[in-house]
């Protein structure tokens, strides 16, 4: 039999040294409608080799869909899938309602089959243990309880190695929902909110400098003694008007707005009076102008703003659904934050929920922050006034109608879901189950703390203490000019050497001598 070579109706037919029949070769054959057609051939050398052309598959596939009724397993979750009310009144696919429920009729309409929705036994999206079993609605479709999934099911690695997906109708990512910062009762002391501590001590630091300031200038200059009794000009006995409470009033005056009835003579004292108005001026209207909003916007600012600002804080705890992609990209990643993040949580089983609604709900009684797709963070957020998303996405992915693996209709679907894509249905579905009359419910709160005020620092009114200072030397100079000035005029027998003289004013100024003296006589 080694021997024998003939041609048989499996083609050539031979045997090879250890009796086993070698150069095999088949024809595959499918029953069609018009009986059985040959759509292949198979060799041990080349294995199966279809000889169908793809079009001709993708109208058979088309046909077997026309006379399938789908089993589709999916999972309550607004607004992908949700339960009409009064759901005990209603039965099958007419108790469904949400955005992949219209998405699977619009498909149904284009393929033209027919579906029959059922919920997932044990309430889970799909997770694999340590043991490699799936649970969720993956198991289910593993099992063959059903031929779809249609959820806010997230396309992964580890689910495409189990089943098929189609094409995404839905691009989104990881963020995070976090409670809106609660109004605080304003503070009693709020008015002092417009400067910042920096620049209140140095205004304070600036009133008492030019104060003393003053009341030296007006003590150094020989302008400022004027005769004690305006009417007797002749009495010899002159005064200052500038004594050291004086010149705290004036200045405190001028910061005030209000003005006094003391008045600089002397032209250093009008430059220093000059330069502390201009100041005062300045730092009048810019407090001003900045108190009127701090006093009509409240300023709201959320102690987070990111997942690195998460990472960085544990007084706030934060977690994510126990079975999903988000806790499993966070248990697979590499970046040093997720990394960190993911450690907390696996430290702490309790901030992993059962569901995103009882994430909101958590998130909603403060002091948390839940993990969750960006898709569901913007429906929540639509609807709650309460919620805001922090922060912008940390990855990026897709939700996937998932197929068991192999099977025929996961190209036609995925056709389908391009063709509703172009047409621009998905987009007017999302508009129609994510919008909502959240600006009439929320007012115009959301536009008031929009509007960003905050504290002048010394950088913005730096500049005004660097003229003062500038004046203020300025004065001192003309003030000096003014004393060496007049004491020159002075008869010789009247007075001693400029330099001595000028250190005995010094020294009534530093001990806060008498504010007249009797006037000396002039050499002209």
């Amino acid at each position: 039999m080694k021997k024998v070579k003939f041609k048989g109706l499996t083609g050539l037919v031979e045997f090879d040294q250890n009796g086993m029949r070698t150069s095999v070769s088949l024809d595959i054959l499918e029953l069609k409608e018009e009986g059985l057609k040959k759509v292949g051939t198979w060799n041990q050398q080349a294995g199966a080799q279809f000889t169908t052309p793809y079009e001709a598959v993708l109208d058979d596939v088309m046909r077997q869909l026309k006379n399938r009724t789908l089993k589709i397993v999916t999972i309550i979750n607004p607004p992908y899938t949700m339960l009409k009310e009064p759901a005990d009144q209603l039965s099958g696919n007419d108790q469904f309602e949400g955005y992949c429920v219209d998405i699977i009729g619009e498909i149904s309409r284009i393929l033209g089959f027919k579906y029959h929705i059922h919920l997932v036994r044990d309430g889970a999206h799909g997770t694999k243990s340590e043991l490699g079993e799936w649970n969720g609605m993956i198991r289910e479709l593993i099992d063959k309880e059903a031929d779809l999934v249609l959820a806010d099911l997230t396309i992964t690695y580890e689910r495409e190695e189990a089943v098929d997906f189609t094409m995404p109708f839905m691009n989104l990512g990881i963020s995070i929902l976090f409670r809106k910062p609660m109004k605080k009762v304003p503070n009693l002391f709020s008015f002092l909110s417009p400067l910042s501590l920096e620049v209140w001590i140095y205004m304070a630091t600036a009133y008492l400098g030019v104060s003393i300031l003053l009341f030296m200038l007006a003590r150094l200059t020989p302008y400022e003694w004027v005769p004690s009794h305006p009417c007797d000009q002749d009495s010899g006995v002159l005064e200052n008007q500038f004594t050291l409470l004086n010149s705290f009033w004036f200045t405190i005056g001028s910061l005030m707005q209000q003005g006094t009835e003391v008045a600089p003579k002397a032209i250093s004292t009008r430059v220093i009076a000059t330069m502390w108005w201009f100041f005062t001026l300045i730092m009048i209207s810019s407090y001003t102008a900045n108190l009127a909003a701090f006093l009509t916007i409240q300023r709201l600012k959320s102690p987070i703003e990111g997942a690195d600002d998460l990472a960085a804080q544990s007084s706030i705890q934060y977690g994510c659904l126990n079975s999903g992609s988000t806790k499993t990209f966070f248990k697979e990643s590499n970046i040093f934050s997720y990394k960190k993040m993911w450690a907390v949580m696996q430290a702490q089983p309790s901030v992993f929920t059962e569901s995103n609604q009882q994430g909101v709900e958590r998130v909603l009684k403060g002091n948390y922050a839940y993990l969750m797709e960006s898709t569901s963070i913007e429906y929540m957020t639509e609807r709650n006034c309460e919620l805001e998303q922090i922060g912008g996405l940390l990855d990026s992915k897709g939700y996937g109608i998932a197929t068991p693996e192999g099977s025929p209709y996961r190209t036609p679907i995925s056709n389908a879901i391009l063709r509703l894509q172009e047409d621009g249905i998905l987009h007017l579905l999302k508009e129609k189950w994510w919008s909502s009359n959240k600006e009439e419910r929320c007012g115009q709160e959301e536009k008031k703390t929009s509007i960003s005020t905050s504290e002048l620092d010394l950088a913005n009114v730096g500049g005004m203490f660097v003229v003062l200072l500038a004046g203020l030397g300025f004065a001192c100079i003309i003030s000096v000019i003014e004393f060496i000035w007049k004491t020159k005029r002075l008869s010789k027998n009247e007075r001693d050497p400029v330099i001595l003289e000028f250190m005995r004013e010094v020294r009534n100024i530093i001990c806060c001598g008498l504010s007249s003296y009797r006037a000396k006589i002039s050499s002209e």
